[in-house]
């Protein structure tokens, strides 16, 4: 197996602002969701179910990869009865 000699500095330097700052965002919006669900005791497919999807979206949600609508941030917000982004 081959390994990559480029530096971690070198490489997160081609990423724009941007682009970090998206990332950023995205893992700290599965983080949250995986906070309530686990305040709840909730399982990936309990969640699924309660909500109408399929348990391998959630599992696409809490990945950090997922990018959410605002609606679906207002449906998650309304069902775990907390903000999951709070803008200010």
């Amino acid at each position: 197996m081959r390994t990559a000699k480029i530096p971690l500095r070198e490489l997160l330097g081609e990423i724009s602002p941007a682009d970090r700052a998206q990332t950023r965002l995205s893992f700290e919006i599965s983080n949250r969701l995986d906070a309530l669900m686990q305040e709840r005791g909730m399982t990936k497919k309990q969640l699924a179910d309660a909500i109408g999807k399929r348990p391998s979206e959630i599992t696409r949600w809490l990945s950090g990869e997922h990018n959410f609508t605002i609606a679906t941030l207002g449906m998650l917000s309304a069902f775990f009865g907390q903000p999951i982004v709070t803008v200010g």
